[in-house]
């Protein structure tokens, strides 16, 4: 796997890393870099940004001193853009090497990142695949998609540059999982994951755990966006969430059983709480919440720490063992306190 640096960051390095991207106007500054502290405040890793004309470029300089991820260029069709954006001091440039104006702006965009270190991200799209090769496959295959990235890929390393990072997103999932497991077989690029279009954050996030999810559990992808038509910070929640279930979480994984006639407390609202309680843990920490003080440390005797709730009183317990018995207006206050205990620990 080659290794491609991002800044402070290298793509392969075996660390799967959390991307967004900011849905203000760019030509509102003030609120896009507001947007981007707000979502490096929830664990975003890289944040990308739309430069849809020059006169935006200022725009990256403003990002760069107001957060410390590295930044991202999302260029289409003006490479004149993205040569303003690396003197800018961007730290990766996005672009489609088949729409930015024939091989000479190729040429110049690879040689500017070349001189500044700059990675160079080839994004190719279902719905924007090149007209030849909708002809030769007669659709946006898995094959047509891996082509045109490779492609793209082609057109960077005839230009004598190779920090390349590539992405092959769909809005359909079987059709983005079988490219990328296609493409991760012909290439030791680092791999940018997605379902693109995923939809509304119900739908989106059900859309892309199982795309990126299954493709993490393969072992594909250095980095991922989720992408949602909601907040961005939600985005970055969801990926966290993503990569806790793929056991590469670097945040709180929540397990909680389904409640049954048991069930003597009010779990529902209590696994909620907790949810949201530990939505910025920024280590990883499995926590189960059990409906039964009975089964509950043995049933989820694989967590870091959990709670049992039922006739008024809960149990706090650690990896199965049970650490103390509380009164049930206290478990959350005794749950967080164990939960920093745990971090400074580990």
């Amino acid at each position: 796997m080659k290794t491609v640096k991002v800044g402070n960051i290298a793509l392969g390095d075996g660390k799967v890393y959390i991307q967004s991207m900011l849905n203000v106007p760019a030509d509102n500054v003030e609120k896009s870099v507001e947007q981007a502290k707000d979502l490096e405040k929830a664990g975003c890793e890289i944040i990308r940004a739309a430069v849809p004309k020059i006169e935006n470029v200022g725009l990256i300089s403003a990002l760069k001193s107001a957060v410390d991820v590295p930044i991202v260029a999302d260029i289409h069709f003006d490479y004149k853009i993205a040569l303003a954006c690396v003197e800018a001091g961007v730290d990766k440039i996005r672009i489609n090497p088949g729409n930015i104006g024939g091989a000479d702006k190729v040429k110049a965009v690879a040689d500017a990142c070349r001189k500044r270190g700059v990675p160079i991200r080839v994004g190719v799209n279902s719905g924007s695949l090149e007209k030849e090769l909708l002809e030769k496959y007669g659709s946006p295959t898995p094959q047509a998609l891996v082509e045109s990235a490779l492609k793209g890929v082609k057109q960077l390393e005839d230009c004598d540059f190779s920090d390349i990072v590539i992405s092959i997103k769909s809005s359909d999932v079987k059709l983005m999982t079988a490219a990328y497991r296609l493409l991760a077989k012909q290439t030791e690029y680092p791999l940018h994951l997605g379902v693109t279009e995923a939809g509304t954050e119900r739908m989106g996030i059900i859309k892309s755990a199982v795309g990126i999810g299954s493709l993490l559990c393969d072992g594909i992808g250095d980095t991922i966006r989720v992408s949602l038509t909601a907040d961005p910070v939600k985005e970055v929640y969801a990926a966290r969430d993503i990569l806790a279930a793929c056991g590469m979480g670097r945040g709180a994984e929540i397990i909680s059983c389904p409640t049954c006639g048991r069930t003597k407390i009010d779990l529902i609202s209590l696994a909620n709480q907790v949810e949201e309680m530990t939505r910025d843990v920024n280590f990883p920490i499995k926590i189960a919440v059990m409906g039964c003080v009975v089964n509950g440390p043995g049933e989820a005797r694989e967590a870091d720490l959990g709670i049992a709730g039922g006739d008024g009183e809960g149990l706090i317990f650690k990896k199965g063992k049970i650490l103390k018995k509380v009164p049930e207006n206290m478990i959350l206050t005794e749950l967080k306190r164990e939960i920093e205990n745990f971090g400074k620990e580990n």
